[in-house]
């Protein structure tokens, strides 16, 4: 069996679990499909248009069609029936690992999203516990004191996607850290940009002036930090994921060596804080441009007390829905990927073993054939449950084992600054603007959506 396919299944490892992963030799000529343009295949659309790929694939070939992006054959599968097929994986077919690996190997080595089987069931459940309900009603209480201070210092006009990036970051390192940035921040928050965008590079080499190459100094940098501060983790247990990464242990007394806390330390800060930012991005956008929904909103986290209690988080339920409708339309991350680990068959389309599957969550949040005028900013369509027609056609924070560990921290902290931030500010932008999105590789505004906070009287 191939070497990406051996799974060591011991607890804690110091060394790596998996080997690099070679380029696919799949030949993929029994599907539709197209290889593109000469040597780059599909890349350019893969990493610049996503929004617009999928749906022209969908169109000329259906669900299944064979391509060529970033130097290897892939299947691209499309809809929520290949969703369910891929990420439920009941019969065992796929590897995330696999199919990450070749993309951000480098860039987020052992992170949780690139683990499979027992080996990643076993890391998740010890990540778990700082998800847990106590640990979250804890964690909002925390992170209540760093919202105010930043919605209170905030000028009346700013980019709002640097100032929201700063304020979930400073969140991410009390809450997962137990550490105070201080000056750092920047040089952190920079650190995480660089790696973040260098996963989508089309260069897979660090030559001067790459993107990887940027990415992977940033990584040296986050390496750098979370080293200086094991040591002090190590001796002392407080209630932080650091801490609680540092002194884990297996039922054999096996903990986490120093290179898989940072692994994951590193994976997690880009999770919890890039895609929380990208998520309040979009919808503080749709809100200034939508001000009757704005002050429904503002009704809402008017009527709950402040600050907002755990107990009370149920009761914002137009701002659920908001927020729903927020990741739909902009979901963080709007591509998924795995690879076959042996043969199998989905629609009557043979899907060889070692091929690389693109699975695209943008595209299927967008389908017609599954949402009512699917461009229209509409939230009620999630109390009219039209999110259920199917049940893999809404998936923002993936599904099946990879589920995101952190969805219900992420809703607790959007509620928190939404309530926050609308009770003390208005958000207006200007009249007919519409905010340019990079879609990938994370859902964000181009220029840094330009956005006035009015203080409310």
């Amino acid at each position: 069996m191939h070497s990406v396919h051996v799974i060591r299944r011991r607890f804690f490892m110091v060394e790596s679990l998996y080997p690099p992963v070679p380029r696919s030799q799949s030949d993929l000529r029994h599907l539709p499909g197209e290889r593109g343009l000469p040597v780059l295949g599909q890349t350019l659309s893969f990493v610049f248009r996503m929004d617009e790929m999928p749906r022209r694939l969908w169109e000329r070939y259906g669900p299944v069609s064979r391509g060529h992006v970033l130097f290897e054959p892939v299947v691209n599968m499309l809809g929520p029936d290949a969703n369910q097929f891929v990420l439920a994986d009941r019969a065992g077919n796929f590897s995330a690992y696999g199919g990450w690996e070749p993309i951000i190997g480098r860039l987020f080595p052992r992170g949780l999203m690139l683990r499979d089987g027992e080996d990643h069931r076993a890391h998740r459940r010890i990540m778990q516990t700082v998800f847990r309900k106590d640990t979250l009603a804890e964690d909002l209480a925390l992170m209540q004191s760093v919202i105010r201070q930043h919605v209170e210092a905030w000028p009346e006009q700013l980019p709002f996607y640097p100032a929201i990036k700063s304020l979930t970051l400073e969140i991410a390192a009390a809450i997962f850290l137990g550490l105070p940035l201080g000056r750092e921040a920047r040089e952190i928050n920079a650190a995480f940009v660089d790696v973040v965008e260098a996963s989508m590079a089309i260069i897979k080499a660090p030559l001067p002036g790459t993107l990887l190459r940027r990415g992977l100094i940033g990584r040296r940098r986050l390496e750098r930090f979370f080293r200086e501060h094991l040591p002090a983790k190590r001796a002392a247990e407080t209630p932080d994921l650091f801490s609680r990464l540092c002194h884990a242990r297996s039922e054999d007394g096996e903990r986490f060596s120093d290179a898989e806390v940072v692994d994951h330390l590193v994976f997690v800060m880009m999770a919890a804080h890039d895609t929380t930012t990208s998520a309040l991005s979009s919808m503080a956008y749709l809100l200034a441009r939508h001000p009757d929904w704005q002050g429904s909103l503002y009704d809402e986290v008017s009527s709950v007390p402040a600050p907002l209690a755990h107990e009370d988080l149920d009761r914002l339920e137009q701002t659920a829905a908001v927020l729903r409708e927020a990741l739909r339309l902009y979901p963080p991350l709007p591509a998924m990927r795995r690879r076959t680990l042996r043969d199998c068959e989905f629609e009557g389309f043979h899907l060889p073993a070692d091929t690389p599957i693109n699975i695209f969550n943008h595209f299927t949040h967008h389908m017609p054939e599954y949402w009512d005028e699917p461009e229209r900013f509409d939230p009620t369509r999630f109390q009219r449950q039209e999110h259920r027609r199917h049940p893999f056609q809404f998936i923002p924070f993936g599904a099946g084992a990879h589920t995101c560990i952190g969805l219900h921290f992420a809703e607790l902290q959007v509620k928190a600054v939404m309530q926050a931030l609308l009770r003390q500010r208005r958000l207006v932008v200007e009249p007919g603007y519409h905010m340019p999105c990079q879609v990938s590789p994370i859902s964000k505004p181009r220029d840094g959506l330009p956005l006035q906070l009015i203080r409310r009287g």
